[in-house]
């Protein structure tokens, strides 16, 4: 299967989009914005504790690898944050019922908790800066922002997938 190829020259409003998502990912990924979260939340984790712990509240249990896959990153980094997590009680392994010998990481009482609460300070925050939005440009907003997230994923580019530019024989 091809990948489609790119616009040579996107849209303005697209490129006003990208403009603005880039905004928002530094806003939302400084570290000083995680530690008020955090303490607002009352929860003392890192940004990759965090990370992982959304994407085990968001799924059924899952492997190391795949939630490796999922966050992006090293199934060793993956490795060492579940440690972490597990030790401070918000996550546990459990058999994976398709292979007995393999280990799922699945959220404790504690676990959920930490998420309930990172996520209720995250969205007291945002109620606060949008609070002179009326109730209709929030619906709109949050459709939008939903269907372009469908648009992404539907559109993405699946790294095994990816073709690689190939190098003609006997210049490797």
């Amino acid at each position: 299967m091809s990948t489609p190829s790119l616009p040579d020259v996107p849209a303005p409003e697209v490129i006003e989009i990208e403009r603005a998502l880039t905004r928002i990912t530094y806003l939302s990924t400084r570290a000083r914005q995680h530690d008020r979260l955090m303490a607002l939340a009352e929860v003392p984790l890192d940004r990759a504790a965090v990370a992982l712990l959304r994407q085990v509240a968001d799924s059924e249990p899952l492997r190391p690898g795949e939630l490796a896959n999922r966050l992006g990153v090293e199934a060793s980094h993956v490795t060492r944050t579940v440690q972490q997590l597990q030790k401070s009680g918000y996550v546990t392994r459990v058999p994976d019922p398709e292979d007995r010998r393999a280990q799922r990481i699945q959220l404790t009482e504690t676990g959920q908790q930490a998420i309930d609460r990172i996520r209720g300070a995250g969205a007291r925050g945002m109620q606060l800066a949008l609070s002179e939005w009326s109730p209709e440009e929030l619906r709109e907003l949050a459709t939008l922002f939903h269907r372009m997230v469908d648009d992404f994923l539907s559109h993405a580019i699946d790294d095994d997938t990816e073709q690689q530019p190939s190098t003609p024989a006997g210049t490797a």
